[in-house]
């Protein structure tokens, strides 16, 4: 488990920097790593970058703070999860320390990288989309790592569970105002609309409209256990029962106005159930309620026979999926190497920039009949020369052939590559889960074992029903 939190800083860098790189906090400097710069250099280095970008927000650096819970994680692993959150996050752009303080009853990292990037010269932009990037980042290294990780609690308004199956239209709130909007278009006074809405399957109180009358029209679907009201809040302003009776008077007085041609039954739109699970109808509503239970078998066949009619057949879609488990760890294999070479080529390049732009100053140095004096006044240009040039014969770069630009096409080329393997793999696990789906709906309701949870021994003495 780990918490996480940010803060920009506008001054002082080099105190920040010394601050995390404490010796006595990090194991004698041992848990401290870096990336574009040194802990050394750190301020000129980040002074370099900021030189380039023309925003004009007064943020030097951000302060990230990584903490875990107390025992769970080693030194050396805290360390470890530290800098493979800032390489996630920074993409190999931004230069970064990454430290790992153990002097308290929690290890945690303090992550300090500079505010401007060293490829676009734009600076990193801090707000709550970003903090939850960051934080969706660390839960999932956590998870890699096999720490635990916080589950979101008091959370106000819509659940991001709901708020995902809304996005994707299988949220039951998002079905319940479907078949309101069904209801309503095909009937014409208010009582048969309730009707129709009933006759869905739908439980429904104060429906009546008058003096003594609920405030609240309430729907209950079959398989929920409490109604939701027809409420601006919970619904929205157009399925409160006022609402829905005058989109009913509407509609019909709009008929009567208007010629209407002949209808033409439109082929009602076959539903695919197969994105479905199988309802478990041994919980104790099901079992106390007949017609519940029977409502639930209904609802398993479809989404039994749904889920075969899209996968072909048991061996087929088995097939599929050996075949895109195969494409995703080969995808993910050339992502991660992807992104180590763009992390390298986004070093180098930043080290390229630097040695060009501050190789003049050591040339007048050289030349210089002051020598002394001359490095009094250019002393960072200096440092940031003799650094970049010692960091690109490290990488074995040939100055003499030094080309930035096409650095720069090269790096943005990697970085196109990346973002296509990435599509491909988000792709590829959305269908791999998506048909695990259906393998598994398929496998619960003929009470079949998968090949994989069966023993060299296993014999049943059950004829299995195969499709």
């Amino acid at each position: 488990m780990a918490i996480t939190k940010i803060h920009a800083i506008q001054a002082t860098v080099h105190k920040a920097v010394n601050y995390i790189c404490n010796s006595e906090k990090t194991d004698e400097s041992i848990l401290i790593s870096s990336f574009g710069c040194s802990p050394e250099t750190a301020a000129f280095d980040f002074k370099f970058a900021l030189s380039k970008t023309n925003q004009a927000d007064p943020n030097k650096a951000f302060h990230l703070i990584q903490s875990f819970a107390p025992g769970e994680v080693s030194y050396k692993e805290a360390h470890q999860i530290g800098v493979e959150l800032a390489d996630k996050l920074l993409e190999g752009k931004y230069s970064y320390i990454v430290s790992t303080h153990i002097d308290k009853g929690h290890v945690h990292n303090h992550i300090i990288f500079c505010a401007a990037d060293n490829v676009n010269h734009e600076k990193y932009h801090d707000c709550k989309r970003t903090y939850y990037h960051i934080r969706r980042l660390s839960d999932e290294l956590c998870s890699e790592h096999q720490l635990s990780v916080i589950s979101p609690t008091n959370q106000c308004g819509k659940s991001y569970k709901e708020w995902t199956a809304n996005r994707s239209g299988t949220s039951w709130k998002t079905k319940l105002k479907q078949d309101i909007d069904e209801a309503i278009q095909n009937t014409n006074t208010y009582e048969d609309c309730i009707e129709l809405i009933r006759a869905k399957g739908y439980e429904i109180k104060g429906d009546t409209i008058g003096k003594n009358a609920l405030k609240y029209i309430s729907f209950r679907p079959l398989d929920r256990d409490h109604f939701i009201r027809g409420s601006m809040k919970s619904l929205g302003a157009e399925y409160t029962k006022e609402r829905i009776k005058e989109r009913v008077e509407a509609k019909a007085l709009a008929q009567t106005q208007k010629r209407v041609p002949f209808p033409v039954r439109k082929k009602t739109p076959v539903k695919d159930y197969s994105s479905r699970t199988l309802i478990d109808t041994l919980e104790e509503r099901f079992t106390q309620s007949p017609g519940l239970q029977h409502w639930a078998t209904i609802e398993n066949l479809k989404i039994a026979a749904s889920s075969y009619s899209k996968a072909g057949s048991i061996i087929e879609l088995e097939k599929q999926i050996e075949n895109k488990s195969i494409l995703v760890k080969t995808v993910r294999n050339s992502l991660v190497e992807t992104e180590r070479q763009l992390k390298d080529l986004g070093q180098i390049l930043k080290y390229a920039e630097q040695y060009q732009t501050n190789h003049i100053y050591h040339i007048r140095y050289r030349k210089s009949k002051n020598p002394d004096a001359y490095l009094q006044h250019h002393e960072t240009e200096l440092l940031l020369y003799d650094g970049a040039e010692n960091m690109l014969k490290r990488f074995g770069i040939n100055l003499k052939q030094l080309d930035v630009d096409k650095l720069r096409s090269d790096y943005h080329a990697l970085y196109a590559k990346k973002d296509a393997l990435q599509k491909t793999y988000k792709s590829t696990e959305k269908d791999i889960q998506s048909l695990n789906r259906k393998l598994n709906n398929l496998n619960q309701y003929l009470d079949r074992i998968p090949e994989q949870e069966q023993t060299p021994n296993h014999k049943s003495g059950k004829e299995i029903t195969t499709l």
